[in-house]
């Protein structure tokens, strides 16, 4: 019986992989990547030659059987193309069917733009709620917004560049001026961290179209800026 090893792998700065990911991408027999093309590189830079089969999440159906057939007979490493894998990743079915099979599932922590992002952001950080990607259709984005905006704790979610105006304007008109943060390529060289209002950030995202992945953390209901 292998183990499954859920390998956090960096989001921009290759720097931040640890030596443990190096050492459990070396030494397996085999990785599951979500894109085969994007890991290769990443093995590449460090001198790794594991073999890798794809695992997305068009194909995580069609390739679950065999990976747990593989799983019955040897360790994987599983990895997405940044951060930690399973979250708003693929990866899930595959660790769910893992766990109920009795297979042991490892997590190597590592880089996540969810906790980056929310503990730079300076906003409460003891208690926050992760949104993953927001519903694309308008009317279960303002009710998604409007419940998550109740809460008196902190809450983040990802954002496409494309989809981030329209995003702000709905934030504008259901939370009004909400303190929040949209952190952008976290970690790489054009790392941002942009601070207001959804009003005040639309304004400046109509101006200068972002680019590069987009993470958002936004105040609870009741929390107040020091500086009023």
């Amino acid at each position: 019986m292998g183990t499954l090893y859920l390998v956090a792998t960096p989001i921009g700065n290759l720097e931040d992989i640890t030596l443990r990911a190096v050492h459990v991408l070396e030494s397996v027999p085999l990785v599951a990547a979500e894109d085969t093309r994007h890991t290769q590189k990443l093995l590449t830079h460090f001198g790794l030659r594991t073999p890798m089969i794809s695992l997305h999440a068009h194909n995580e159906g069609r390739q679950l059987e065999s990976i747990l057939q593989r799983l019955a007979r040897h360790d994987m490493a599983l990895v997405s193309d940044a951060g930690t894998p399973a979250l708003s990743d693929p990866g899930v079915r595959l660790v769910s069917a893992a766990v109920a099979k009795g297979y042991p599932v490892v997590p190597i922590p590592g880089p996540s733009a969810v906790l980056a992002a929310v503990v730079a952001s300076g906003l409460p950080t003891n208690q926050f709620t992760f949104l993953g990607f927001l519903p694309r259709r308008k009317g279960e984005l303002e009710r998604l917004l409007r419940e998550a905006g109740a809460e008196r704790r902190t809450f983040v979610f990802f954002e496409s560049p494309h989809r981030i105006q329209k995003t702000m304007a709905i934030m504008a008109a259901t939370l009004g001026p909400r303190s929040l943060v949209v952190a952008r390529e976290i970690t790489k060289v054009h790392e941002e961290f942009l601070r207001g209002t959804p009003a005040t950030l639309l304004e400046h995202f109509e101006k200068a179209p972002p680019r590069g992945e987009l993470t958002v953390v936004v105040a609870g209901s009741d929390w107040r800026s020091p500086n009023g």
